[in-house]
């Protein structure tokens, strides 16, 4: 008897994808399509990811097959694409509910949203942002907990 295990690969978005080559073009200042220490330092901080000195060096030295100190998109790209893969969705999530709970209540109120709203340019009244928070409020307290906004966030509501 035969059976497989089939693992779901995780795959980028197109977005995403499209995100690693502007990274790349906008920061290969030199255009010379390959970039060097400091152009993917700067490439990798755009793309979200807090990169010491030693992992720049790393992924040059790992990477660098010309020995001219630079890597290529391919590269680049492979680099970026394994890292983005190996993020746990649920800290991301959770370091994007941080950004609407400022004040650290462990929940995101009407006075939350609004901010963010604004921060966002978006003008939105306060009865549709009240109508947000009651769509997704599981325990009608009228605030987004944690749990609530996770829901949200994968789509298991």
């Amino acid at each position: 008897m035969h059976t497989s295990v089939h693992l779901k690969r995780r795959e980028l978005s197109e977005d995403q994808k499209h995100e690693i080559k502007e990274a790349f073009e906008l920061f290969d200042t030199d255009k010379d399509k390959e970039i060097d220490y400091h152009e993917l330092k700067v490439a990798m901080r755009a793309l979200g990811f807090e990169v010491k000195k030693v992992d720049v060096l790393k992924i040059l030295k790992d990477y660098d097959r010309e020995g001219n100190g630079k890597i290529t998109f391919e590269d680049f790209n492979e680099v970026v694409t394994d890292r983005i893969l190996e993020r746990d969705p649920k800290e991301e999530i959770m370091k994007a509910f941080k950004l609407f709970d400022d004040d650290e209540s462990g929940r995101i109120s009407l006075r939350n949203l609004r901010r963010v709203a604004r921060e966002l340019g978006e003008n939105i009244s306060d009865e549709e942002l009240r109508s947000m928070i009651d769509e997704f409020d599981a325990d009608g307290d009228g605030e987004i907990n944690q749990e609530e906004f996770l829901s949200i966030m994968t789509g298991d509501s």
